[in-house]
């Protein structure tokens, strides 16, 4: 994420953060080693995808591009970390660094959305089809909207980043992207500020707030449409088993499932955001309370969890899905098998009930 500085070289903070070079270079190291994980796990998915040619199809699209994204991403913290280690002057490369690094961020968050999104909406295809009496359409083709989604995911992060690079780069905010923190992707801005420091109505505060602003709106927009949307999709499955009358040992494993599965999705994006979120409101909100052990703690926690977005992705997005899909295959191929035998049993069952009840 990107939170920039007032465009002020004489209060620069490298003094202060001298003292915190210790935990510069661990979040370095953190930094690279889930970078590299990231980079691995996205890229399983990506390589799994095109080896069983499934880039097409409508439920794993959306999670090559998410994959793509989280790859990108990762890379973008790899070459933030070697240039760490290289002891980058170039202020600029780093300043514009972690802008593409926000595009990222909010692409990754949109595209996790709509992942979600397309599960849902094959879910609900699945019940209405088998309400309505006829077979679902397999494989199902991607519609105008998925693909019109697909691409505002990742054109609406770099239209809203255009004030960032533009002002950034006139103004020159990039001028207090100095020693020690450098080109660490994580970067927040300073852990410490001088006495002297003063948050001036600058463009370069203005860009600054914006940015933050920017970021937690994403997140929010995103955490709520992945609460909403696996609170309906458990709704809505629930109806699609019960509307048979019958609820078996298959259907029920496949809602426990399903259950766990709209739990975890909430938590894991909270887990690997949440400490960026809690510091990015900090920042914002009270930056004095950033000053002490709760920015150090804060700083370490986000570099280590939402550095590990690629991986989390791929182990909770991509192979669990897997299960899944076999779970509600069986169990809604139970339902279409079961279905005409327990209504004609039903039937017999209250033929008899009258039949007992009129002698």
């Amino acid at each position: 994420m990107l939170f920039l500085l007032p465009n002020d070289t004489q209060q620069n903070t490298t003094a202060p953060s001298d003292d915190l070079t210790d935990v510069y270079v661990a979040v370095r190291w953190i930094q690279l080693i889930m970078a590299v994980l990231s980079i691995l796990g996205s890229g399983s998915i990506i390589v799994s995808a095109a080896f069983q040619n499934l880039i097409r199809t409508p439920e794993v699209q959306p999670l090559f591009l998410l994959s793509i994204t989280d790859l990108l991403l990762g890379l973008s913290w790899l070459i933030g970390a070697v240039l760490f280690t290289q002891a980058c002057e170039s202020y600029v490369t780093c300043y514009n660094l972690h802008t593409i690094e926000q595009i990222f961020y909010m692409s990754s968050f949109f595209y996790t959305l709509n992942y979600i999104r397309v599960l849902y909406s094959g879910l609900k295809e699945k019940y209405h089809s088998r309400l309505n009496g006829y077979p679902s359409q397999f494989p199902r083709s991607t519609s105008s909207f998925d693909r019109v989604t697909a691409v505002l995911s990742s054109l609406l992060p770099v239209l809203l980043m255009v004030p960032v690079f533009t002002v950034g780069n006139l103004d020159r905010c990039y001028t207090n992207y100095s020693q020690p923190y450098k080109c660490l992707l994580m970067h927040t801005g300073p852990l410490y500020t001088t006495p002297g420091y003063s948050q001036e109505a600058t463009a370069c505060y203005s860009v600054h707030v914006y940015g933050i602003v920017v970021f937690l709106a994403t997140f929010l927009f995103t955490f709520l449409g992945i609460g909403v949307l696996m609170g309906k999709a458990r709704t809505l499955y629930k109806r699609c088993i019960t509307s048979s009358g019958f609820l078996g040992g298959r259907q029920w494993a496949t809602l426990r499932v399903l259950e766990r599965r709209m739990l975890l999705y909430p938590s894991a994006f909270f887990f690997c955001w949440g400490p960026a979120i809690i510091l990015a409101s900090m920042i914002l909100l009270c930056p004095q309370a950033v000053e002490g052990r709760v920015g150090v703690c804060l700083y370490i926690l986000q570099a280590l969890t939402s550095a590990s977005q690629g991986l989390l992705n791929c182990l909770v997005y991509g192979w669990t899905q897997q299960r899944f899909r076999s779970l509600t295959s069986s169990a809604l191929r139970d339902v279409n098998t079961q279905t005409p035998l327990l209504r004609s049993q039903k039937r017999g069952y209250s033929a008899l009930r009258s039949t007992g009840s009129s002698t």
